[in-house]
């Protein structure tokens, strides 16, 4: 294979016709550059230049070569510009494990900013039940099974709140406490081994009452479509209670309030990356948009 370096040179030696003048262009001593050339004649078997008068001149082969290996120093030149690309984060892609429970509120601002930040990114979105350590960036309520190979920040506190009726006595409170609720037929959102399912469970214990669950629903939006039938009450996290259905109410919970903290990983071999570090800023300001955690 032809030394590039060397054939950088010849070209370099075409353009200007200057021995001194290519060596200083390239950072070479003129007898270095001389060294070079000699030896990509040696490398190719070809005569490349000859001395004329004080000075030397490529020969038709020198000519020759110099303009063959020009593409190849054009897609030199393109592999360097998609080299720069991928450091800034400009091309490529970058996977993103989000909960759903925040998808549909914070994801659409983010990836608009993105698509408009850096338009030839791919971004892969995938929904997570908890911290899985396996995508550039996770948005979690629990943290990443190996949060040592990732860093981690906290966003935000997300207080629960209930879920009831427009006409229901509770929608007539701004804060109800968690005890009150001990009667209540209750609609499970989650599955048995949900992370957000058992800290309400602990907030209940710590409030003296065990819910009356009466329908397992596998999912927030499928368990608020059922308090609007009128089956029962169901609590969740206030993220989760944003777009509520028109007749259905969401109040704040008390004594205690039951609080699921949601926070970001980004991979550590991604951490420098500036698309990467661009998802985590979007992510904190739109975390930080949301309304204060009452007491």
């Amino acid at each position: 294979m032809l030394d590039i370096t060397r054939l950088r040179l010849l070209r370099t030696v075409v353009a200007t016709g200057s021995i001194r003048a290519s060596a200083a262009a390239l950072g070479y001593t003129p007898s270095a550059a001389s060294q070079q050339l000699a030896a990509l004649q040696r490398e190719t078997g070809l005569q490349l230049v000859e001395r004329v008068g004080r000075g030397i001149e490529p020969t038709a082969a020198g000519r020759a070569l110099a303009a063959a290996s020009e593409p190849m120093f054009e897609e030199i030149a393109r592999l360097d510009g998609v080299v720069d690309d991928l450091r800034a984060g400009r091309i490529g892609s970058l996977s993103i494990g989000y909960i759903s429970s925040v998808g549909a509120l914070w994801l659409p601002p983010i990836v608009n900013a993105m698509r408009v930040e850096f338009p030839d990114l791919r971004l892969e979105l995938r929904t997570i039940e908890v911290g899985e350590g396996r995508h550039d960036i996770e948005i979690y309520t629990e943290e990443p099974a190996a949060p040592s190979a990732a860093f981690v920040r906290r966003l935000t506190a997300d207080p629960y709140v209930v879920a009831v009726r427009a006409e229901d006595p509770i929608a007539r409170h701004t804060a109800i406490p968690l005890a009150a609720l001990a009667d209540r037929a209750w609609i499970d959102n989650e599955p048995r081994d949900g992370t957000c399912r058992q800290i309400t469970l602990d907030a209940c214990a710590r409030a003296g009452i065990v819910p009356r669950f009466q329908v397992q629903a596998p999912d927030y939006q499928t368990a608020l479509s059922f308090v609007a039938t009128g089956i029962g009450i169901t609590v969740l996290p206030r993220l989760a209670a944003t777009e509520l259905p028109a007749d259905l109410v969401a109040v704040a919970l008390t004594d205690p309030t039951p609080v699921r903290h949601i926070g970001i990983a980004i991979r550590k071999p991604m951490a420098h990356n500036p698309a990467a570090r661009r998802v985590a800023e979007l992510a904190a300001a739109v975390a930080n948009a949301q309304p204060a955690v009452g007491a």
